[in-house]
């Protein structure tokens, strides 16, 4: 079902489209966390340091797949809140040309890197084949990722975020359910969680795309819009290719701080792989409402109407700030019952690590929702060039704070090192966000009602 959010309450459209969001981020954790949490209970340690150890490049090359169709989305809901059918089946079909590329020429990229990446990583020896053997397997699968993760980004850009969930629904269970089955019965060890991830992504992908081909008329390429036009194709890489390299340059710098982290021992990388996906899950809601405003400000755009923007993310804000109170009590309270979620509870030394990089980063969870917010808010209004700026502060906070503290003051200044990043970021994003509201409120211009957009 698509939703206009260009009328109504932008808070009621707002908490509307996060909710059932915010249920699929969870379910998307619990999808992601599904191979730390198996195989660090039924593997053991060692396994669940190798899973852990790749984490900073399974986001790499999977969040820059998510950057790339969220960034090719973004057309699509300009063009939705313009009522412009033509132009968006037109974006659909331009979509679809680029992707299958760029698919082929990243699992290849990916594929053949694996080896140097993880040497890049520092990745030590009696976790690298572990290591090795996960992340060759999701990388091998990124078609299905960025099939399944294209889907839901054209159907949330229509103001439907209740479809994707359900689809997310079934690939979390079936993915959960693979990883015990291969484990625990065939013993394929890392291995197994990685088919699991990669087999529940394509099924859940092919199930979408059945339901959008009976259900979202829409967005069905006809004759007449399924030409190659080179002015589209330049427009969803303009919008693309910075998402997708902010997300790599976001985690580049995690792939830094990771390979320092690296050089700590197996219980600090388990420590701050399970610290780290406990901190994911307490702030999904944050991200969702980030989320959310990248297709408010998108169909928001699409209308012209700046002022509901600027209200919009004004409500956003205020939606952020409460909810950093409830993280903030979550991280110190349920931290360390959600960290034996990963690991057997004998593992003290383990799980005190984990609770210190929980409790430390929730200091700075306020930041973080600004993050999300005023990012996702500028790729909606097509400045992702701008928000990815902000990822450049990241890595630059990052590297410092792994090869100019980790190294020389340990565990402490790894618990940090994101907060860290997160401040920077805000320094330049936040001045970033008033200068190009001011643009955008000048380039608007609304005749009769209707948006006239400049197609960049």
């Amino acid at each position: 079902m698509t939703k206009d959010m260009t009328t109504g309450s932008p808070m009621k459209n707002i908490l509307r489209f996060c909710l059932p969001l915010m249920v699929g981020n969870l379910f998307q954790q619990f999808y992601n966390m599904a191979d730390i949490i198996i195989v660090g209970r039924f593997v053991g340690k060692t396994a669940l340091s190798a899973v852990g150890s790749v984490g900073s490049l399974n986001f790499l090359v999977i969040g820059s797949v998510i950057g790339l169709c969220t960034g090719f989305s973004v057309p699509v809901a300009q063009r939705f809140g313009a009522q412009d059918e033509k132009g968006l089946k037109k974006y659909v079909a331009n979509i679809t040309y680029v992707s299958v590329v760029l698919g082929v020429v990243l699992t290849l990229g990916a594929v053949l890197l694996t080896n140097p990446l993880l040497k890049l990583l520092n990745t030590p020896e009696d976790i690298y084949t572990d290591a090795y053997n996960y992340i060759i397997i999701i990388f091998a699968g990124i078609g299905a990722t960025m099939f399944y993760n294209l889907l839901a980004a054209l159907v949330r850009s229509l103001g439907d975020s209740r479809t994707p969930l359900y689809f997310l629904l079934f690939s979390s269970v079936l993915n959960i359910g693979l990883d015990i089955l291969l484990i625990t019965v065939f013993h394929m060890g890392v291995r197994g969680a990685a088919v699991a991830t990669v087999v529940s992504q394509f099924i859940s992908g092919v199930l979408c795309f059945i339901y959008v081909k009976r259900s979202f008329p829409v967005l069905h390429v006809t004759k007449e819009t399924r030409a190659i036009d080179f002015s589209f194709i330049k427009n969803l890489l303009s919008n693309g290719l910075p998402m997708a390299m902010q997300f790599s340059i976001t985690a580049i710098g995690s792939v830094m701080l990771q390979s320092c982290v690296n050089g700590l021992g197996a219980d600090a990388i388990a420590a701050v792989t399970i610290g780290g996906k406990t901190q994911l899950m307490i702030v999904l809601p944050s991200e969702t409402i980030g989320a959310a405003m990248t297709t408010y400000c998108g169909q928001n755009l699409g209308a012209g109407k700046y002022d509901r923007i600027k209200k919009g993310i004004g409500r956003g804000v205020i939606l952020a700030a409460c909810y950093t109170v409830i993280g903030m009590c979550v991280a110190n309270f349920l931290g360390p019952y959600i960290s034996q979620l990963f690991i057997d509870g004998s593992e003290t030394t383990v799980i005190g690590l984990a609770q210190q990089y929980i409790s430390m980063g929730s200091y700075f969870y306020l930041i973080l929702s600004l993050l999300f917010l005023f990012r996702n808010s500028l790729q909606g209004l097509g400045y992702s060039a701008v928000a990815m700026f902000a990822g450049i502060f990241e890595l630059v906070a990052r590297a410092i704070m792994g090869f100019g503290f980790v190294n020389t003051l340990g565990y402490a200044a790894a618990c940090v090192a994101n907060p860290v990043a997160w401040v920077a970021a805000d320094l330049f994003l936040i001045p970033a966000y008033f200068v190009m509201m001011k643009k955008v409120k000048k380039k608007l211009q609304i005749a009769n009602g209707k948006l006239q957009i400049k197609e960049r």
